[in-house]
C-alpha cells in the first residue's frame, strides 16, 4: 500500500497530527490496531436512535420475521460501511477528503455541508433528548432541562476535542459496560416476555419498508465511519472493525428496540430497565450510550468543517459546532428538524456509492495525491449524485425496494458510466 501525503511544511504536518490529520492522509506511523479501532466504532454504532428503528418494526412483524429483517438489513449496512472502511484504510482519507476527487474541489463542499449539518442537527436533538429523559426519570424540576442541556452539550464534546486517543479510551471503558447492561436487561426481558412467537403484528409495514428503516436510520453515520477506519493499520482490521460495529452492534440495538416494544410497549430501553428495577443501570447506560455517539457526531462535524474551509483547525469546529447545537437545542428548533434530518439521511448514501465507483473504477484502487490540481466540479459525480439521491428519496417514499440501497447502486453505476464520458483529468501540481 502506498499513501501519498501533500508536500506540507514540518510545522504544518505537526499541526495536522495534533488535529487528527483533518486535511491529509493518516500516515502509517499513526495507524491503530483492531483492539483500538473496533471499540471506537462500536461505541459510535451504539446509538439510541437505532432503538427507534427497532421500535417501529417490532409491532409490524412476527418475531421470526424481525430476526430475519435485523440479519439482512444489518448485513447490507455492514457491507456498505466495511467497503468504505477498506477504502479509508487504503487511502488514509476521510469521506469528505475522498469526495474532492469524485465531486471536485468546489463540488465537494456540498458533501461537507450535507454531512456536517446532519451531524450537528443530530447532536442538538440528542442533547435535548438526554436532558428531557433525565429530567423525567429523576423527577427533576423542569428548569433543570436547560442546565442539563448546556452541561451535556459541552461535556460530550470533550473527548472529540482531544481526538482519537481520548475517544478510544472512552470506548474501551464504555462499550463493555453498555453491552453488559444490555445483556442483563435482555435476560430479564426474556423472563417477562412469555411466548413471543404467539404475538400478532399490530402495525402495517412491508418488508422493504422494514429494511429501509433498519438501514436508513444509521447509514448517514456509517458513511462517515471513515473518520476512524482511516486509522486502521491493515485492510483486514478496517473491514472487521467496521463490519462488526455496523452488523453486530447496530443489529443488537435494532433487535433490542423491537424486543422492548413487544414486551414493554416502548422501544425506550432505559424505561424498560426502570420497569425491571435497574433504573441506575439504565441511567448509566443512557449516559454512556449518548456520550460515545455524541463525541463521534461532533467529531464528524469538525472533519467536514475543516474540509469546507480548508483549514486544519479541527478543535475550533468542535467548540463552534457544540455552541451551534446548543442554540438549536435551547430554541426548540430541533423539534422541527427531525423530518429534515431524516430527509438528509435518505439522500446521503449515494455519496458513498459514488466514492466507491470513483476509487475502484476511475482510479483503479489508488487515489491521487491530495496536492493534485482538481476541477472545480466533477460533473460526473454531481449528476450521479442528483439522480441517485432522487431515486433514494422517491423510491423510499413509494416503498419500491430499499431507498438508500437503490440510491447507492444507481449513483455508483451512473458514475461509472459518466466518468468515462465526461473526462476531467486530475493534474499533478508540478505539471
Amino acid at each position: 500500500m502506498t499513501i501519498t501525503t501533500p508536500d506540507t511544511q514540518p510545522s504544518d504536518r505537526s499541526q495536522q497530527a495534533a488535529e487528527d490529520y483533518p486535511l491529509i492522509p493518516v500516515p502509517m506511523t499513526a495507524r491503530k490496531p483492531v483492539w483500538s479501532l473496533a471499540p471506537l466504532l462500536m461505541g459510535f454504532a451504539l446509538t439510541s436512535t437505532t432503538l427507534f428503528a427497532g421500535g417501529a418494526i417490532g409491532p409490524a412483524f412476527p418475531f421470526g420475521a424481525i430476526l430475519g429483517l435485523v440479519l439482512v438489513g444489518n448485513l447490507l449496512l455492514g457491507a456498505y460501511c466495511a467497503t468504505l472502511g477498506f477504502i479509508a484504510y487504503k487511502s488514509g482519507l476521510s469521506t469528505v477528503l475522498m469526495s474532492r476527487f469524485s465531486f471536485g474541489d468546489v463540488g465537494s463542499r456540498w458533501v461537507d455541508f450535507v454531512l456536517g449539518f446532519t451531524q450537528i442537527g443530530w447532536y442538538a436533538v440528542t442533547n435535548a433528548f438526554i436532558a428531557d429523559a433525565l429530567t423525567q426519570l429523576l423527577g427533576l424540576p423542569a428548569a433543570m432541562r436547560v442546565v442539563l442541556t448546556i452541561f451535556f452539550t459541552y461535556a460530550f464534546c470533550l473527548t472529540a476535542y482531544r481526538g482519537y486517543r481520548a475517544m478510544d479510551w472512552l470506548s474501551r471503558i464504555a462499550v463493555p459496560a453498555m453491552l453488559i447492561l444490555i445483556a442483563i436487561s435482555l435476560t430479564l426481558g426474556f423472563q417477562d416476555a412469555g411466548d413471543l412467537a404467539t404475538l400478532e403484528p399490530t402495525a402495517d409495514l412491508t418488508l422493504f419498508q422494514g429494511l429501509a428503516l433498519i438501514i436508513g436510520t444509521f447509514i448517514s453515520g456509517g458513511t462517515q465511519s471513515t473518520n476512524w477506519s482511516r486509522f486502521a493499520d491493515s485492510g483486514k482490521n478496517a473491514v472487521l472493525s467496521t463490519s462488526f460495529a455496523f452488523f453486530a452492534i447496530n443489529g443488537l440495538l435494532v433487535f433490542t428496540g423491537a424486543f422492548c416494544t413487544l414486551v414493554y410497549g416502548s422501544e425506550d430501553l432505559v424505561q424498560a430497565m426502570a420497569t425491571q428495577g435497574i433504573l441506575l443501570g439504565g441511567i448509566i447506560l443512557l449516559i454512556l450510550n449518548v456520550w460515545t455517539t455524541q463525541d463521534n457526531t461532533i467529531y464528524n462535524f469538525s472533519i467536514a468543517g475543516t474540509n469546507f474551509l480548508r483549514t486544519p483547525k479541527r478543535h475550533l469546529f468542535v467548540l463552534g459546532g457544540a455552541t451551534l447545537a446548543l442554540v438549536l437545542s435551547l430554541t426548540g428548533i430541533y423539534d422541527a428538524m427531525i423530518d429534515y434530518l431524516l430527509f438528509l439521511g435518505a439522500v446521503i448514501p449515494p455519496i458513498g456509492g459514488i466514492i466507491m465507483a470513483d476509487f475502484w473504477l476511475r482510479h483503479q484502487g489508488n487515489f491521487p495525491s491530495m496536492d493534485s490540481v482538481l476541477p472545480a466540479f466533477n460533473w460526473a459525480g454531481v449528476i450521479s449524485y442528483i439522480v441517485g439521491a432522487g431515486i433514494a428519496f422517491y423510491s423510499g417514499e413509494a416503498a419500491i425496494g430499499v431507498g438508500p440501497i437503490n440510491g447507492i447502486i444507481v449513483a455508483a453505476v451512473l458514475y461509472g458510466i459518466l466518468s468515462r464520458v465526461i473526462r476531467q483529468p486530475i493534474r499533478s501540481k508540478t505539471t
